[in-house]
């Protein structure tokens, strides 16, 4: 049985410019990971409601599951929310139980629960909540897409709400062995062995460091037996 699989569609201009340096795909890929879902695709959008319209329904329908980060907050570029409901056909607007959570909060910290944060209660039709206990404002869940916020504290506690509901496969094992030789000269039998070991992944990362050369030969796969075999293997090859 092969595991379940995912994608993350990451948004807002700030990423593209250079600005902001993403840390939610590399959070996320770890915690797919450590669940046996693989991470097959990340797509990074501007704030565009046609890009992210699009990037959605290309998503949802070829992954078990989507996370989509960025683009809920209060402000006028925030239209995740949005986005993903016209991408679904769905009607959208503040919800009850959404502004019950932002209302408690706000009177709670004396702050106004003004217009623009009403945005933050905007929630499609059919959507279910995603907890927030860092700073209240909900994610939501359309079907099998999970829209949750791009600041990482808030992102890393919205997955961690919804992690328990998802459902995982095995997770994937890995062994790293160093090889002080280059990658041309190891590529043709790294080749043939990753062929004899079709149902592994082997990658080579090269490395230069104090005058020493060579490749990280990484190979991950989600039978632990199987990967110790290759990993003696390739650490045979290249033992002289």
């Amino acid at each position: 049985m092969s595991n379940p699989t995912a994608a993350m569609l990451v948004i807002g201009d700030e990423i593209l410019s250079g600005r902001t340096r993403d840390a939610n795909m590399h959070y996320l890929a770890g915690e797919m990971t450590k669940m046996g879902i693989d991470l097959k695709e990340v797509r990074v959008v501007s704030d565009d409601r046609d890009a992210i319209i699009r990037a959605v329904n290309d998503l949802r329908g070829g992954y078990d599951s989507v996370f989509t980060s960025g683009g809920i907050g209060p402000t006028h570029d925030d239209i995740t929310a949005d986005c993903v409901a016209a991408a679904f056909g769905v009607h959208i607007d503040v919800r009850d139980d959404a502004r019950a959570l932002l209302a408690a909060f706000y009177e709670q910290t004396g702050r106004e629960l003004n217009e623009a944060r009403l945005r933050m209660a905007r929630i499609p039709d059919g959507a279910t909540l995603i907890d927030n206990p860092v700073s209240v404002a909900p994610g939501f869940k359309l079907e099998n897409v999970y829209v949750m916020a791009g600041v990482p504290s808030v992102f890393q506690a919205m997955l961690a709400s919804i992690t328990p509901t998802l459902t995982g496969g095995a997770p994937l094992l890995t062994q790293s062995i160093r090889i002080e030789r280059g990658e041309g000269d190891i590529a043709a039998p790294l080749g043939k062995l990753a062929e004899e070991f079709s149902d592994l992944s082997f990658g080579s990362y090269p490395f230069q460091h104090n005058g020493v050369h060579g490749a990280n030969i990484v190979i991950r796969g989600t039978d632990g037996a199987r990967v110790e075999a290759a990993a003696i293997r390739v650490a045979g090859l290249f033992d002289e």
